[in-house]
């Protein structure tokens, strides 16, 4: 249980600095937050098709070595192109119902 919920707390302190703010405050954290990530993510699926590519080359003449490339490669392009499908499908339905992509949210309210 310790192990699930050490990830989660470090979040806590963004939530905390939430507390004050409306929904559409806390949308937009999400979103902010999301835009840093996807980058990151993306970055990270390329240093692993690349660490791949280079575990495949440094160990030409062991064949058991060189299919573990190829796993890790194969791997890498499969999750750059789920990322990047993703993110043409999500462009595309938004261009579809006429969302414009990268705007802001806006959010209901009640007034008091």
């Amino acid at each position: 249980m310790k192990k699930i919920l050490l990830p989660l707390s470090y979040f806590l302190p963004v939530l905390v600095f939430a507390q004050d703010s409306s929904v559409g405050g806390l949308i937009d954290l999400l979103q902010t937050l999301i835009n840093a990530l996807t980058p990151i993510v993306v970055a990270l699926a390329l240093l692993y098709f690349f660490w791949g590519l280079a575990k495949y080359i440094l160990a030409s003449s062991d064949e058991a070595k060189r299919k573990d490339g190829q796993q890790i490669m194969l791997w890498g392009v499969i999750a750059l192109f789920v990322m990047v499908s993703v993110w043409g499908i999500v462009g595309l339905i938004g261009d579809t119902v006429g969302i414009d992509q990268g705007g802001t949210i806006e959010v209901p309210s009640v007034p008091l």
